[in-house]
């Protein structure tokens, strides 16, 4: 059984006033702080972010009455495999060393027409949005809470491009049809005893860019810190959780880090939470960013298409059946 872990301090983990970014005032010093979270522990909370509170109360409500549906209901939602819209079982989702993970979940996306040249031509990642005729309050509470945290993603990558001394519309060049993936997370109560090796969700780095995480007052964020030690990231009202990820931690030449995380819901309470997962167009080329390398520190990581690297991660921690799958 995993022990129970000391909540991180606002030095571990900080806590980001974001009105400057939201309100168009001077963000340099905003930037440094960033900088600063991204380069320690690759984790920080914002609050002042702009989504307002009833978006968050109604998609959080939303959730709570998607998942307390009966399960062969939710069944007719199943989610593509490739195109990760839907709703996705508990049990699909598997860390290599872990037991599957302890959660289930229903992902939207940009929702694009079934015309869009990228859809039909099959790319992974591009579809319209699956959602079913007799729950409106689904799409419309999700859609409110997915345009306003798509917005705050794209003005991160404006305060992140400053941090790395870079134009500010660096990353925003990358977002024409941003593979942007929100998923509704149920975690049911983890029982109390449980194998070492069984999580809501074992211990991973995200893949992306960067995540924006609305958590509910249960909490079970955990967080690695460099030195071996995991603390929890508790629940902080008005505020989300932002993390970076492995791409990101490719175009920065490892100097920002994709820090080891995980869920365990010890609370014997149904856990809800939301992460937004922002990431570049498909065919952005993510490679080493020249203020993050120099003759004596040369790239470390091969260039590689953002689409490209995102499929290959997927794959390795999803039971799909092979011939589910279509390219």
């Amino acid at each position: 059984m995993i022990s129970p872990v000391r909540t991180a301090s606002r030095e571990e983990v900080p806590v980001l006033d974001l009105a400057p970014l939201t309100h168009g005032g001077p963000i340099d010093d905003l930037a440094k702080q960033l900088d600063r979270a991204c380069r320690e522990i690759g984790f920080f909370y914002v609050y002042n972010h702009g989504v307002d509170e009833s978006v968050f109360n109604n998609v959080f409500e939303a959730t709570r009455r998607y998942f307390a549906l009966p399960e062969d209901v939710r069944q007719g939602h199943l989610m593509h495999p490739i195109h990760r819209r839907g709703f996705m079982p508990q049990g699909i989702n598997q860390h290599p060393g872990y037991v599957a993970d302890l959660k289930e979940s229903y992902e939207i996306g940009v929702d694009l027409p079934p015309d869009d040249p990228d859809v039909l031509a099959g790319l992974p990642l591009h579809a319209p949005n699956q959602w079913p005729d007799d729950l409106p309050w689904l799409r419309d509470a999700s859609e409110a809470y997915f345009d306003q945290t798509k917005a705050l993603g794209e003005r991160l990558l404006k305060l992140i491009a400053k941090a790395l001394d870079l134009d500010e519309g660096f990353f925003l060049q990358y977002t024409k049809k941003p593979m942007v993936q929100m998923r509704l997370f149920h975690y049911p109560p983890q029982p109390a005893v449980s194998p070492d090796n069984a999580f809501g969700v074992a211990p991973h780095t995200d893949y992306g860019m960067i995540t924006l995480l609305a958590q509910d007052p249960i909490g079970g964020l955990e967080l690695r810190k460099r030195d071996g030690e995991w603390i929890a990231a508790p629940y902080i009202e008005g505020t989300l959780v932002v993390n970076i990820g492995d791409l990101f931690q490719r175009w920065t030449n490892d100097l920002y880090v994709s820090n080891p995380h995980r869920v365990v819901n010890r609370t014997g309470k149904e856990r809800y939470s939301i992460p937004m997962f922002y990431n570049l167009d498909y065919d952005a080329p993510v490679s080493c960013l020249p203020t993050c390398c120099s003759a004596d520190n040369p790239p470390r990581h091969a260039p590689i298409k953002s689409g490209d690297y995102l499929v290959q991660r997927f794959r390795t921690v999803q039971k799909y059946k092979a011939e589910e799958e279509v390219a």
